[in-house]
């Protein structure tokens, strides 16, 4: 009874702490939405695909070097990571029909609606692997994020067609999951 009391109070505290990381996100993404619109949507699925290396690949850099030449830390690399996967749910959900430019409002309901499912995969996941995350390095996680784009890059190549593999969509969500992880253990390390 005590181990089922123990998991409820940590499911309830991530998903607590997971609001929180992804509330900062969110806040990030819309006032940059109220700054530039939607010129994301121009982005074909590979760019958006790279853009996610180029920051998990900087904070692997980091991590290795230990020193950053320029001043910002691994943590706006990860909140980049969130905000990028969730522009590529988007962009999988819309076609060229819709309008390249989003009214804000609907901006933040498909982020909104990514995010929830998003969550609720992590919940899940959660739940099987009885949050085995709390006890991985960052350095692993990051290293599963770049795992992720190397799948999603492969399936890119393929064009979209897998044999038995998830498709790219389940990619970016564990993406996002383990980027929320990371940002939630380097908070408990601040």
């Amino acid at each position: 009874m005590a181990f089922t009391k123990t998991i409820i109070i940590l499911q309830t505290t991530t998903g607590t702490q997971y609001d929180s990381v992804i509330n900062n996100c969110k806040q990030l993404f819309l006032k940059k939405a109220k700054d530039y619109g939607t010129a994301w949507r121009i982005l074909r699925p590979e760019s958006i695909t790279d853009q996610i290396f180029i920051k998990a690949q900087r904070i692997r850099t980091l991590e290795e070097k230990k020193v950053s030449k320029v001043n910002e830390g691994i943590v706006p690399e990860y909140v980049g990571i969130i905000n990028y996967c969730i522009i590529a749910l988007i962009q999988l959900q819309l076609t060229d029909a819709d309008p390249l430019e989003l009214p804000i409002e609907e901006v933040e309901r498909l982020y909104n609606l990514k995010i929830a499912e998003t969550k609720s995969l992590m919940e899940d996941k959660n739940h099987d692997y009885g949050e085995a995350w709390r006890d991985m390095r960052v350095s692993s996680l990051t290293d599963l994020i770049l795992m992720k784009i190397f799948r999603v890059k492969q399936i890119e190549d393929n064009k979209g067609q897998t044999i038995v593999s998830e498709g790219v969509g389940a990619n970016y969500q564990d993406m996002i999951n383990y980027a929320v992880f990371a940002l939630i253990k380097l908070e408990a390390y601040n």
